[in-house]
Protein backbone atom coordinates (compact mmCIF):
# COMPACT_ATOMS: atom_id res chain seq x y z
CA UNK A 1 0.00 0.00 0.00
CA UNK A 2 1.16 3.47 -0.87
CA UNK A 3 -0.40 6.75 0.20
CA UNK A 4 -0.16 10.01 -1.71
CA UNK A 5 -1.36 13.06 0.18
CA UNK A 6 -2.36 16.35 -1.36
CA UNK A 7 -0.65 18.27 -2.92
CA UNK A 8 1.88 15.60 -4.03
CA UNK A 9 1.89 14.32 -7.59
CA UNK A 10 0.06 11.12 -8.43
CA UNK A 11 1.10 10.88 -12.08
CA UNK A 12 2.09 7.51 -13.55
CA UNK A 13 0.50 5.27 -10.94
CA UNK A 14 0.79 1.65 -12.04
CA UNK A 15 -1.42 0.20 -9.29
CA UNK A 16 -5.11 0.48 -8.51
CA UNK A 17 -5.76 3.92 -7.05
CA UNK A 18 -8.43 4.76 -4.49
CA UNK A 19 -9.49 8.32 -3.72
CA UNK A 20 -10.39 8.80 -0.06
CA UNK A 21 -13.29 11.20 -0.25
CA UNK A 22 -15.31 11.97 2.79
CA UNK A 23 -15.69 13.81 6.01
CA UNK A 24 -12.79 15.99 7.12
CA UNK A 25 -14.48 19.24 8.16
CA UNK A 26 -11.41 21.00 9.41
CA UNK A 27 -10.49 18.03 11.61
CA UNK A 28 -13.92 17.71 13.23
CA UNK A 29 -14.40 14.29 11.66
CA UNK A 30 -12.87 11.03 12.79
CA UNK A 31 -9.55 10.45 11.02
CA UNK A 32 -11.04 7.49 9.17
CA UNK A 33 -8.44 7.81 6.41
CA UNK A 34 -5.76 6.66 8.89
CA UNK A 35 -7.86 3.65 9.86
CA UNK A 36 -8.39 2.74 6.22
CA UNK A 37 -4.69 3.12 5.49
CA UNK A 38 -3.94 0.67 8.29
CA UNK A 39 -6.68 -1.75 7.22
CA UNK A 40 -5.39 -1.77 3.62
CA UNK A 41 -1.69 -1.91 4.53
CA UNK A 42 -1.30 -5.39 3.00
CA UNK A 43 -3.13 -4.43 -0.21
CA UNK A 44 -1.35 -3.52 -3.44
CA UNK A 45 -3.08 -0.18 -3.90
CA UNK A 46 -2.35 3.56 -3.96
CA UNK A 47 -4.50 5.75 -1.70
CA UNK A 48 -5.05 9.32 -2.87
CA UNK A 49 -5.65 11.19 0.35
CA UNK A 50 -6.81 14.83 0.37
CA UNK A 51 -6.33 15.12 4.15
CA UNK A 52 -3.11 17.07 4.67
CA UNK A 53 -0.90 17.00 7.70
CA UNK A 54 0.14 20.58 6.96
CA UNK A 55 -3.27 22.14 6.22
CA UNK A 56 -3.74 25.66 7.58
CA UNK A 57 -7.37 26.15 8.67
CA UNK A 58 -7.04 29.91 8.26
CA UNK A 59 -6.58 29.68 4.48
CA UNK A 60 -9.13 31.79 2.62
CA UNK A 61 -11.57 29.44 0.89
CA UNK A 62 -11.92 31.30 -2.37
CA UNK A 63 -10.88 30.28 -5.88
CA UNK A 64 -8.47 33.21 -6.20
CA UNK A 65 -6.48 32.10 -3.13
CA UNK A 66 -3.57 29.94 -4.42
CA UNK A 67 -3.35 27.43 -1.56
CA UNK A 68 -7.09 26.80 -1.58
CA UNK A 69 -7.24 26.53 -5.36
CA UNK A 70 -4.34 24.07 -5.34
CA UNK A 71 -6.11 21.87 -2.79
CA UNK A 72 -9.48 21.80 -4.52
CA UNK A 73 -7.95 21.20 -7.95
CA UNK A 74 -5.76 18.41 -6.56
CA UNK A 75 -8.87 16.74 -5.13
CA UNK A 76 -10.87 17.03 -8.35
CA UNK A 77 -7.95 15.79 -10.45
CA UNK A 78 -7.36 12.88 -8.06
CA UNK A 79 -11.03 11.90 -8.12
CA UNK A 80 -11.02 12.02 -11.91
CA UNK A 81 -7.95 9.80 -12.19
CA UNK A 82 -8.75 7.31 -9.40
CA UNK A 83 -9.86 3.78 -10.26
CA UNK A 84 -12.14 3.71 -7.20
CA UNK A 85 -13.66 6.50 -5.10
CA UNK A 86 -14.60 6.00 -1.45
CA UNK A 87 -17.00 8.44 0.16
CA UNK A 88 -17.30 8.15 3.94
CA UNK A 89 -19.92 10.29 5.72
CA UNK A 90 -19.08 10.74 9.40
CA UNK A 91 -22.38 11.06 11.32
CA UNK A 92 -20.86 13.83 13.46
CA UNK A 93 -20.37 16.12 10.45
CA UNK A 94 -22.35 17.88 7.75
CA UNK A 95 -19.80 17.13 4.96
CA UNK A 96 -21.13 19.53 2.31
CA UNK A 97 -18.09 19.06 0.06
CA UNK A 98 -18.44 15.27 0.19
CA UNK A 99 -22.11 15.57 -0.71
CA UNK A 100 -21.16 17.78 -3.67
CA UNK A 101 -18.43 15.37 -4.79
CA UNK A 102 -20.84 12.43 -4.55
CA UNK A 103 -23.21 14.30 -6.83
CA UNK A 104 -20.43 15.12 -9.29
CA UNK A 105 -19.14 11.53 -9.52
CA UNK A 106 -22.25 9.44 -8.81
CA UNK A 107 -22.46 8.22 -12.40
CA UNK A 108 -18.74 7.49 -12.80
CA UNK A 109 -19.16 3.78 -12.07
CA UNK A 110 -16.28 3.80 -9.60
CA UNK A 111 -17.88 4.97 -6.32
CA UNK A 112 -18.49 3.13 -3.06
CA UNK A 113 -20.23 4.91 -0.16
CA UNK A 114 -20.27 4.37 3.59
CA UNK A 115 -23.03 6.35 5.27
CA UNK A 116 -23.67 5.26 8.87
CA UNK A 117 -26.99 5.79 10.60
CA UNK A 118 -27.12 9.24 12.14
CA UNK A 119 -25.71 11.14 9.15
CA UNK A 120 -28.01 14.14 8.80
CA UNK A 121 -28.68 13.62 5.08
CA UNK A 122 -28.54 9.84 4.93
CA UNK A 123 -31.81 9.71 2.99
CA UNK A 124 -30.37 11.89 0.23
CA UNK A 125 -27.25 9.72 0.08
CA UNK A 126 -29.38 6.55 -0.09
CA UNK A 127 -31.44 7.91 -2.98
CA UNK A 128 -28.40 9.05 -4.99
CA UNK A 129 -26.72 5.68 -4.44
CA UNK A 130 -29.86 3.80 -5.42
CA UNK A 131 -30.42 5.85 -8.57
CA UNK A 132 -26.78 5.47 -9.66
CA UNK A 133 -26.34 1.81 -8.59
CA UNK A 134 -23.60 2.74 -6.12
CA UNK A 135 -22.63 0.21 -3.46
CA UNK A 136 -23.79 1.68 -0.14
CA UNK A 137 -22.72 0.28 3.22
CA UNK A 138 -23.72 1.28 6.72
CA UNK A 139 -20.56 0.62 8.74
CA UNK A 140 -16.85 1.22 8.44
CA UNK A 141 -16.14 -2.54 8.66
CA UNK A 142 -18.53 -3.18 5.76
CA UNK A 143 -16.71 -0.46 3.81
CA UNK A 144 -13.35 -2.18 4.31
CA UNK A 145 -14.75 -5.57 3.25
CA UNK A 146 -16.50 -4.16 0.19
CA UNK A 147 -13.48 -2.10 -0.83
CA UNK A 148 -11.14 -5.09 -0.55
CA UNK A 149 -13.51 -7.07 -2.76
CA UNK A 150 -13.67 -4.29 -5.36
CA UNK A 151 -9.87 -3.94 -5.34
CA UNK A 152 -9.48 -7.69 -5.87
CA UNK A 153 -11.66 -7.64 -8.99
CA UNK A 154 -10.07 -4.50 -10.48
CA UNK A 155 -7.10 -4.94 -12.75
CA UNK A 156 -4.63 -2.33 -13.81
Amino acid sequence: MQEIQSPNSFANIDKISVFLGGSIEMDTAEKWQNRLKSDLSETDVVLLNPRRDDWDNSIVQRAYYPAFSEQVNWELDAIDSADLIVFYFDPNTKSPITLMELGLFANSGKVIVCCPDGFWRKGNVEIVCNRSSIPLVNTYDQLVSCLKLLISVCSK
